[in-house]
């Protein structure tokens, strides 16, 4: 039990530093001997130019992190790229072509099923009949309209599209929303991933029960802004410096933003106001 119980909290370490877009992760010529990305003054910062966006200069899902024995990532100073972070999105799926909020909800088919990999099983506590696959429009950081995708519980799947339909008209910023695969369970911990998901068929992190994630009954939305924090552990790794929630910046989440309201408009809480510690990504249907 011991061994599935480390299992599970590795798989959800490694999903909520999966990395943004395909790029293959490779050893980090700075780890852990050298000097930190994070800190090294070569590090480039976000880029500027005369027009458009300033984008954050980091390549994502590259730099390595040590392993600890819990099988987590050891947790970094946020580089100096990311303390201001803003990346455009990439268009997995079809980008709206009218600027306007779309989506559809549908059963989980074949194909759906096959991308999610190792994050259902049959083990899982909610069967495929009784999860959809929902496709939302969002608002990136690069301000252009851009096509989600989420697998979550059935009985939520209007509930959902709805919040999402006000964070668009908002035009609330996520830089992410791809369904997690098998390859994100196994990456190994770079600490600066930022997809916005639901379904995780996984424990809860320290325990041995299902996560609200497991039935399809919780989202993490903008993970590196709104990171996890128990103890010394800060999940993404890499995410240290949005534990400072006076930070005011576009996708961070606080008590009484619109997104929290939006959540609880439909019966959903914020692991943001728990006491024991604080999960600011994270909105859940169960309370856990």
């Amino acid at each position: 039990m011991r061994r599935q119980v480390v299992a599970a909290l590795v798989a959800a370490a490694a999903l909520a530093t999966a990395c943004s877009g395909t790029t293959t992760p490779t050893a980090d010529p700075t780890s852990p001997a050298g000097s930190d990305p994070a800190t090294d003054p070569s590090t480039p910062a976000p880029s500027t130019g005369a027009t458009g966006p300033s984008y954050s200069d980091w390549e994502l899902g590259v730099h390595l992190l040590p392993v600890d024995a819990a099988g987590f990532g050891e947790v970094r100073a946020t580089p100096k790229a990311l303390r201001v972070r803003r990346f455009p999105t990439t268009d997995l799926l079809p980008a709206p072509t009218d600027d306007a909020f779309h989506s559809t909800i549908g059963p989980v088919t074949p194909a759906i099923r096959k991308r999610m990999g190792e994050t259902w099983s049959p083990a899982c506590p909610v069967g495929l009949d009784g999860l959809r696959y929902l496709n939302v429009s969002f608002r990136g950081f690069d301000g252009e309209a851009h096509t989600g995708e989420l697998v979550l519980a059935a009985e939520q799947a209007e509930n959902v599209v709805s919040v999402f339909k006000a964070l668009f008209a908002a035009d609330y910023p996520i830089e992410e929303m791809r369904l997690p695969t098998t390859a994100d369970l196994d990456a190994p911990p770079t600490g600066d991933g930022n997809n916005t998901a639901a379904l995780v068929c996984r424990a809860a992190r320290g325990t041995t029960t299902w996560s609200a994630h497991a039935y399809g009954l919780a989202i993490d939305v903008n993970p590196f802004l709104n990171p996890y924090t128990k103890g010394e552990l800060v999940l993404p790794e890499r995410a240290s410096a949005y534990l400072d929630r006076t930070r005011s910046q576009p996708g961070i989440i606080h008590s009484g933003d619109l997104i929290v309201r939006e959540f609880a408009r439909i019966g959903w809480s914020w692991g943001g106001s728990w006491s024991s510690l604080k999960d600011y990504q994270h909105f859940t249907a169960t309370g856990r």
